[in-house]
């Protein structure tokens, strides 16, 4: 290495031979029109997260998910409703030029046409200006997008009946019936497989109604042991006639005090 006046050289001149400190650009010239990535402007990004993060974890504390009853696929009457984000999909389907025979405009053309110019949009105005109004192209599809979204949510608010809704999905108290897991009528019952869509404690499930409670006497729960009704059909029951009388003995007294 030699040495000049104010100067060093180094075999490699692409290498200086002090090495600077990483410090990032100077902004100071352009105030409040960009900043440096890191680590300025992901401190904020991650403070702004941190805030919304918190609030949403109070907000799901103070009120919790609704919960309805067990699903039952029996119960055609039951109408389901999504979730808020999709409500404006919701009520579009509810429109007679999206819905019907022209399901398939509602479900996939218009969204995928609304999606699409939405996507697009950086793409058909690349200009540099920040101000709304100076970009009139991607203005006018995020105030339509918004106002669409908007105007079909609150139309499927407005018209729901929430109050069926609440009655349709209410779960109803159990009633208290102490089960004999030892009694002969039960281990019947478990032998022959009712335990599967009745439960456990007789309470029921998806496909199944609760044996607790039922106002039937004995004869009749063997005939449908046997003849099956509803949804449940024939021939279930493979025992003796003996254990079928004491099956049916047993659930008919499954009664609440």
């Amino acid at each position: 290495m030699k040495r000049g006046k104010g100067m060093k050289f180094v075999g490699d001149s692409r290498i200086p031979a002090e090495r600077m400190p990483n410090v990032p650009k100077d902004y100071s010239e352009y105030p409040g029109k960009t900043e440096a990535f890191w680590p300025d402007f992901l401190l904020r990004e991650w403070l702004v997260g941190a805030v919304f993060l918190i609030g949403f974890l109070c907000l799901t504390a103070v009120h919790p998910a609704p919960l309805e009853r067990i699903a039952d696929p029996t119960d055609t009457g039951y109408i389901p409703l999504p979730d808020w984000y999709f409500l404006f999909l919701y009520q579009l389907i509810k429109y007679r030029f999206a819905s019907g025979p022209y399901n398939v405009i509602g479900v996939l053309i218009i969204p995928g046409l609304a999606f699409g110019a939405l996507m697009l949009a950086p793409f058909l105005d690349r200009g540099p200006e920040r101000r709304p109004i100076k970009r009139p192209l991607a203005t006018a599809f995020m105030l339509l997008g918004f106002a669409s979204v908007f105007y079909l949510t609150w139309e499927a608010v407005a018209n729901h009946d929430w109050a069926a809704a609440k009655e349709q999905g209410k779960i109803t108290e159990e009633a208290d019936v102490e089960i004999d897991t030892e009694a002969e009528g039960y281990k019947i019952y478990a032998a022959q497989s009712c335990i599967n869509c009745h439960g456990e404690n007789l309470e029921g499930g998806p496909a199944a109604p609760p044996l607790v409670n039922l106002d039937l006497s004995p004869d009749e729960l063997k005939d449908i042991a046997v003849n099956g009704v509803g949804t449940m059909p024939a021939d279930q029951y493979n025992g003796s006639e003996e254990d079928l009388d004491k099956l049916a003995e047993f659930i008919a007294s499954l009664k609440s005090e």
